[in-house]
């Protein structure tokens, strides 16, 4: 039987989160604050954490970052309707945990009904997270609290210059790929060093290439992103199922460690080569034409697909349907619950485009690759560390630059 740890300073959320969670046949315990997390996770190892963001004492954040460079554990954010409450989710994220629900405010029809049977959905998911994953997970969260010790000991200066060598995340960065950084240090399942990859072969027209994530996602994509090298100039677009709120937020934290730009993408934008856009949440995102060399993408709100929105599968299929002749298209399917996003591997794979899926090892949850692979229409399976160097070489067209 699986056993949930139920994070949270209101005895309220704890009670009716607990008896969902119960009902649904897990055996539940709670904690009220970080300290108690930390030593509940330490002495009784949960097979799930639950995680508040915000607390009294010891946050979420501080709690995660500590559980998981001790104890390992899968943990699902539960976050307020707030700025702040989105912001520290992110980091949170950035600290190990793997996924995040919003907790309902009255705002767009979700009430404490909808969010507890999300959290059995989700948990569902996450007790069936790999311990390599983990492991990979609890080496980050150590490299990451080293640097930060290092930065408030005086002694790195991106609080001075801004992150990655002189752009701070309030200054836009120039949308004709002029934008300079220094290459960040390699940790296992976050950003590498760029230099390490070498754009050595003219390719062919701009590539495109769409990446499409859920759960344990963020992490993997910080790393594509600030590592691919824009030498590359290709049009990048990010399908992470996030909710409405978190999608801005993720895309300036990409554009600060990524030599492209980075946005959430606007109904109608031009996507040109050496940009990024990241869909919004709540939307769908369509490739509905090209002008010039720039993709024209669209934003709806029709019916979520496989019950989420926006949909992997539908920016991937309109994106074969575009794209064909114009590049080479690369799809690409990172870790998740679910199968969307089988049906857009397939539509590129029968345009010519080329495919990959990340591998199970290095994947927190790996229903999103594995029914990608299912599909027969895989042409490579990477692990994490890897996907940067073979989406670069996927650009190149085949045929074209044989030795």
């Amino acid at each position: 039987m699986t056993d949930v740890l139920v994070v949270d300073d209101s005895q309220f959320i704890r009670t009716v989160v607990g008896n969902a969670l119960a009902d649904a046949g897990y055996t539940v315990e709670t904690a009220a604050s970080g300290e108690e997390a930390v030593e509940h996770v330490r002495r009784d190892d949960p097979d799930v954490v639950t995680m508040d963001v915000e607390m009294p004492g010891m946050g979420g954040i501080e709690a995660v970052e500590r559980i998981m460079a001790t104890d390992p554990t899968p943990i699902l954010m539960l976050s307020a309707y707030t700025n702040r409450g989105t912001e520290a989710t992110l980091d949170a994220l950035e600290r190990g945990a793997l996924d995040i629900l919003q907790k309902p405010d009255g705002t767009d029809g979700r009430n404490v009904g909808h969010l507890t049977a999300d959290v059995v959905e989700r948990v569902d998911e996450l007790s069936a997270a790999t311990v390599s994953t983990l492991a990979l997970a609890r080496a980050t969260a150590a490299v990451n609290a080293t640097e930060r010790q290092r930065v408030a000991a005086g002694t790195a200066s991106e609080d001075a210059i801004g992150v990655n060598g002189g752009t701070t995340a309030d200054t836009p960065k120039p949308r004709t790929g002029t934008h300079t950084s220094t290459p960040s240090t390699s940790t296992p399942g976050g950003p590498a060093d760029r230099s390490e990859i070498a754009v050595e072969r003219p390719v062919a027209g701009v590539p495109t290439v769409i990446i499409g994530a859920s759960t344990g996602g963020p992490k993997i994509i910080e790393r594509i992103a600030s590592t691919l090298p824009l030498e590359l100039g290709a049009r990048i677009i990010i399908v992470q199922h996030m909710p409405a709120d978190f999608t801005a937020r993720l895309a300036a934290r990409l554009d600060t460690v990524s030599e492209y730009a980075v946005s959430e993408a606007s109904d109608g934008d031009l996507l040109e080569a050496g940009e990024i856009v990241v869909a919004k949440g709540g939307h769908h995102l369509r490739v509905t034409g090209v002008e010039d060399d720039a993709l024209v993408v669209s934003l709806d709100d029709g019916p979520r697909v496989h019950g989420v929105r926006p949909a992997i599968d539908v920016t991937m299929e309109t994106a074969a349907e575009v794209v064909t002749g114009l590049g080479t298209l690369c799809g690409v399917a990172l870790t998740g619950m679910g199968r969307d996003g089988a049906a857009g591997i397939e539509a590129i794979a029968e345009v010519g485009g080329h495919t990959i899926a990340q591998d199970e090892a290095t994947s927190p949850v790996f229903g999103i690759p594995q029914q990608a692979i299912a599909t027969g229409r895989i042409d490579e399976t990477v692990p994490a560390p890897a996907l940067p160097e073979r989406i670069v070489t996927a650009c190149y067209e085949e045929g074209e630059h044989d030795d």
